[in-house]
C-alpha cells in the first residue's frame, strides 16, 4: 500500500493527490529548489530536510530551515519552503534533498480514532491543523523513521507511518507553528497574490519599503494592501518583514560567524537599536543570547 517513488527534477515539489488505491505517499526529493509557491492541500504533510536551507511559512509563522528539520502540518494549511538560492543558478544546481509524506485521516478510519488506544493520535492530527516542529533529540530519532518509511513496501509501510504517527504523538518534543488565532482565509486567487508579495519581499528585504511599492505590485491602495495582509497574513506588514529580516540575520549570526553589528545592517535594519528590539520581540533572546546559546550547541 505504499506508492515510494524517487523524484529528480528541475521544477519545484508539487502537491500529488494520493491515489486511490494508496494508503499514503511517500517520495524522496532531489531537486534545486523546494517550494516556489505559497499553497495549501487537503492532505496531511509530514517533511524532513535532508539537504537544503532556506526560509519556511506555515500559515502565519516565519522561521529559518535546515537540513534535520521535521515538520507534520495538518490539510488546507497555507505553506512554503523558500530556498535560499539565486534564480540564476536553479538549473545548474541539486542543492535540495527532502522526504515528504502524504497522508489522509482516513489512513486509521474514522472509528478507530474515536477509540481510547488512538486518541493520542487523534489529538495529535487536531495541533497539526497549526502545524508542528520536532525539536531536540526526537529530531534525530524521527528523521531515522522517516528514512526507514521510505524504504518500506506493502502493509510495511503503513506499519512504518503509524509507528512515525504514534512517537509523534507521544513526545513532548514538538513545537506549535501558526498562532492559535490562525486562520486560513485564502483562496486560489489569493494564493497567487500572497506568492507575489512573499517574492518581492524575499528579494527586496535588505533595503527599506514602502507600502506603497507592495500596494502598486498587487493593484491595490496603501490601505487596502494593508488591510488584506492583515487578514490573509494574521500580522501587519511591517511584521512580516521584520520577522524575514530577523531570520535572515540568525542565519548570518550562524553561519557566517559575523557580529551583530554586520548582521543587523545586512539583514536591513537602519538601526542596531531598532534591529535589537525587533530581534528580541521575534526570538526572545537578544542576538548576543542567541550567538552564544548555538555556540554553546
Amino acid at each position: 500500500m505504499l506508492l515510494r517513488q524517487e523524484i529528480f527534477m528541475k521544477l519545484a515539489l508539487k502537491k500529488s493527490p494520493i491515489p486511490q488505491m494508496n494508503a499514503f505517499v511517500a517520495k524522496h526529493l532531489h531537486q534545486p529548489i523546494f517550494d516556489p509557491d505559497w499553497h495549501f492541500h487537503p492532505e496531511y504533510q509530514l517533511f524532513l530536510v535532508l539537504k537544503g536551507n532556506g526560509t519556511r511559512f506555515v500559515g502565519d509563522n516565519v522561521s529559518a530551515f535546515k537540513p534535520g528539520d521535521i515538520t507534520f502540518t495538518g490539510p488546507n494549511l497555507p505553506h512554503l519552503w523558500r530556498s535560499d538560492i539565486e534564480a540564476s543558478d536553479v538549473a545548474h544546481s541539486d542543492n535540495c534533498e527532502g522526504i515528504v509524506v502524504y497522508l489522509n485521516e482516513n489512513l486509521m478510519g474514522k472509528s478507530l480514532l474515536q477509540t481510547e488506544e488512538a486518541i493520542r493520535i487523534k489529538q495529535l492530527f487536531e495541533k497539526s491543523l497549526r502545524g508542528l516542529e520536532v525539536v531536540g533529540e526526537m529530531k534525530e530519532t524521527l528523521g531515522k523513521m522517516i528514512v526507514k518509511l521510505l524504504r518500506s513496501n506493502g502493509f510495511d509501510g503503513v506499519l512504518a507511518l503509524l509507528g512515525i504517527l504514534d512517537t509523534l504523538s507521544k513526545t513532548s518534543n514538538v513545537e506549535t507553528l501558526a498562532s492559535a488565532g490562525y486562520t486560513n482565509t485564502l483562496k486560489k486567487g489569493d494564493t497567487e497574490r500572497m506568492n507575489t508579495i512573499y517574492a518581492y519581499v524575499m528579494k527586496n528585504f535588505k533595503r527599506k519599503m514602502a507600502v506603497s511599492e507592495l500596494a502598486e505590485l498587487t493593484n491595490m491602495t496603501p490601505t487596502s494592501f494593508s488591510r488584506y495582509f492583515k487578514i490573509h497574513g494574521n500580522k501587519t506588514f511591517s511584521e512580516f518583514v521584520s520577522e524575514i529580516r530577523v531570520g535572515h540575520a540568525c542565519k548570518l549570526l550562524i553561519e557566517k560567524k559575523i557580529n551583530v553589528s554586520e548582521a543587523c545592517y545586512a539583514s536591513g535594519f537602519q538601526t542596531l537599536s531598532n534591529f535589537n528590539k525587533q530581534f528580541k520581540v521575534v526570538t526572545k533572546r537578544t542576538p548576543m543570547d542567541y550567538k552564544e546559546q548555538y555556540r554553546t550547541v
